[in-house]
């Protein structure tokens, strides 16, 4: 059986094709699909179906549209899909999906390109494109399903599309893809990457001035539209052909041939350059930002520390702010950027020997020159950065521990870290704690994603759905997102959904981006913890559904049973856990985000694991986990 959904939906078995006919049928087909081998949850799968507004019966009558895409996928391709609690999933080989293919084909281009295989890549990558046929989900009656899953399958196709134009322009065939840039350009002229690529084509074929001219042209229409000026990478283009620095670019690989060498009789490595993009729509961290280019100059005067730490909550933008750091001050580390990502939040961090591996490799080091044991790595890595000034960017660390073996000594390099960790054990470390955005500057990012005329056209509406979001960047630019792709929307409405706690998180969710996951990471870690005898869990539950958005110490303890004194600790451990604020004046404040996930906890976890009962009798709080005799109790007067 194979499924295609890179344009139409259709299935195809033994040579024929099956006719799937019924809209809500080709719904669920089409998100069993969209995630093989992966279980949707039957609440998921009711969403996209009724686009939002499930009805009552809506379990029953998923569960026969499963049974009639049984019956219409045949015996064969029937018995594919599984019922598995709480929903369904549907079992499928790679190459029995166009999207599978696709994948494989963006896999083994990303081998050969490691290898040096850049025509064979670029030739995976024109078949990867080639399974496009038509705008993805086009037939399949899901607003919800289009708007979650088509953003992503955009992104991927201009991931793949931009990654080939790489290879082409690095194998010198700029003028043979200049129609097809040009043609691209007009499609998005907004799209900062394709511009870049089209004037580099441009530059290359002796078109530099016109290269220039589109420079300007691309600029007038990103103030115009968007109100941002060209991002870094967009105007480094600019600058290269300026200085008639125009030497064509190699995709980043892995180099097998030995290397040159210094004079000093070290290896010649490439200078790395890895910064990411800068993020489109970055915006109201002026202050931040001039601090962290502040902290970042390799002065002589300056170089006696020589790591600089951004740390704060999942969604705060720690990255963009980092990545947009790094490129404001790339040109005082002319020996390079390394830029590694350390997944410290997903619960699974880069092992150092693994992060040591990926920034050798960044340096142009040859896998059969990487050194087998830790320390050798470690020493090799020295060796090489030493006397170099770089900039060594590393994203999402876990902890303080996972960073110290990457940070150089007094000199001329630097490392820009980022964590949800506040990294106070980080010895030596400049620390920045980054706040949530401002009403002003969440309303700010709002209109830089949905463009000004809309905000100015709604104002009360505008202010009110970027207060909902709580200064979160994350999920400014989720509900922008949405609103971008609904454009006769009123904002008003969304205000109102966004006014419903229940559906808040449910709300701020598109694509690959939600911001229940962040809260979900945060309280996993903290839940069967436990701070002078209270749960930490519970007290997040609690504090959530009981106080104030701003509370005090006092009334904390009086919520949770216990003295000011541990009540004090409690607060400081989820402050750490970033499930809370610390304010002035001994107060501290737990976001509408924070509470809304803390209520939803409760609904989830029952009434045992939240309040027992309120008004004038006691509050029993029994924390959940292993450590079953720890209570969180919250006495109105009197003993238990």
């Amino acid at each position: 059986m194979e499924i295609s959904l890179l344009g139409p939906l259709v299935v195809r078995s033994g040579g024929h094709e099956l006719r799937v006919s019924a809209p809500r049928q080709r719904v669920v087909l089409a998100a069993l699909v969209l995630n093989a081998n992966r279980l949707v949850p039957v609440r998921t799968l009711a969403r996209f179906v009724w686009d939002g507004t499930p009805p009552p019966s809506a379990t029953a009558t998923i569960r026969t549209y499963v049974m009639r895409l049984r019956q219409c996928l045949g015996p064969h391709g029937g018995s594919r899909i599984v019922t598995r609690a709480p929903g369904y999933l549907i079992e499928m080989e790679e190459d029995e999906t166009d999207l599978g293919r696709l994948q494989a084909h963006r896999r083994t281009a990303q081998s050969l390109v490691e290898g040096g295989a850049l025509p064979q890549a670029a030739e995976h990558l024109r078949a990867a494109l080639d399974l496009w046929r038509h705008e993805p989900l086009m037939d399949v009656p899901s607003h919800t399903l289009q708007e979650l899953e088509g953003c992503h399958l955009e992104k991927l196709y201009l991931q793949t599309l931009t990654w080939r134009v790489d290879l082409d322009l690095a194998l010198g065939r700029h003028a043979e893809i200049l129609p097809e840039l040009w043609r691209l350009g007009r499609e998005h002229p907004l799209h900062e990457g394709l511009i870049g690529r089209l004037m580099l084509a441009l530059s290359r074929s002796g078109q530099q001035t016109e290269a220039l001219d589109l420079f300007r042209r691309t600029r007038s229409a990103l103030v115009d539209q968007l109100g941002a000026e060209p991002g870094g990478e967009l105007r480094a283009v600019q600058q290269r052909i300026l200085r008639v620095e125009d030497e064509p670019e190699q995709p980043s690989a892995r180099r097998q041939d030995p290397p040159a060498l210094w004079s000093d009789g070290r290896p010649r490595w490439p200078v790395p350059a890895q910064l990411p993009a800068v993020a489109a729509g970055f915006t109201a961290r002026g202050r931040e930002l001039a601090r962290l280019e502040g902290l970042l100059d390799c002065a002589p005067a300056a170089e006696t520390r020589t790591t600089v730490a951004l740390t704060g909550g999942g969604g705060l933008g720690k990255t963009a702010l980092a990545v947009q750091a790094a490129h404001q001050v790339r040109d005082r580390f002319p020996d390079g950027q390394l830029f590694v990502e350390l997944e410290g939040s997903s619960g699974r961090p880069v092992d150092s020997g693994e992060i040591l591996a990926r920034l050798l490799a960044g340096l142009g080091v040859p896998d059969t020159a990487v050194p087998a044991s830790h320390a050798g790595r470690i020493a090799l890595f020295r060796s090489l950065t030493d006397g170099r000034r770089m900039l060594i960017v590393l994203d999402d660390a876990a902890n303080a521990a996972q960073v110290r073996p990457f940070v150089p000594g007094a000199g001329g390099s630097r490392v820009l870290v980022t964590s949800r960790d506040r990294l106070t054990d980080l010895e030596g470390a400049h620390t920045t704690a980054l706040e949530p955005l401002s009403e002003a500057g969440a309303l700010e990012l709002l209109g830089r994603i949905v463009g000004r005329r809309r905000t100015e056209r709604e104002p009360g509406a505008a202010r009110q759905v970027a207060a909902e979001c709580a200064g979160l960047p994350l999920a400014v630019r989720i509900i922008g997102s949405r609103i971008s792709a609904r454009p006769r929307r009123e904002l008003a409405d969304v205000a109102r959904r966004l006014a419903d706690e229940r559906r808040l998180l449910d709300e701020l969710e598109v694509g690959d981006l939600a911001v229940r996951p962040v809260l979900e990471s945060a309280y996993a870690a903290t839940r069967e913890r436990t701070v002078a005898g209270v749960g930490l869990g519970a007290a997040f539950r609690v504090l959530g559904a009981e106080a104030d958005a701003s509370f005090g110490r006092e009334t904390a303890a009086a919520l949770l049973g216990c003295s000011p004194d541990g009540a004090q600790d409690v607060l400081d451990a989820l402050v750490d856990a970033n499930l809370l604020r610390e304010r002035d004046h001994g107060r501290y404040l737990m976001d509408r985000l924070a509470r809304t996930y803390a209520r939803e906890r409760t609904r989830v976890e029952g009434p045992a694991a939240g309040t027992a009962r309120t008004g004038s009798g006691p509050r029993v709080l029994p924390a959940v986990g292993p450590g079953a005799g720890t209570r969180v109790a919250a006495h109105a007067g009197g003993s238990r």
